[in-house]
């Protein structure tokens, strides 16, 4: 296995960590809130659509993953 797979798992685990922090610290508390997002809540159940929630994160991991092929 190439060393840069090692690497790129490395990092993968560190954003991992990072992003659990984020979320132990309330940091992420908007996401499914943004406007776009259906809500439906009953008496009993709750339902989440986070569509522009995830669309934001859709955008934001194919921007990394793009930077990663042209450095590597």
């Amino acid at each position: 296995m190439p060393r840069s797979v090692g690497w790129i798992v490395i990092i993968a685990g560190v954003c991992a960590v990072l992003v659990g922090l984020l979320i132990l610290s309330g940091a992420l508390s908007w996401f499914g809130r943004l406007p776009g997002d259906i809500r439906i809540e009953g008496e009993r159940t709750r339902i989440l659509f986070p569509i522009t929630s995830m669309l934001l994160v859709s955008i934001v991991l194919s921007l990394i993953a793009y930077l990663v092929r042209c450095f590597l």
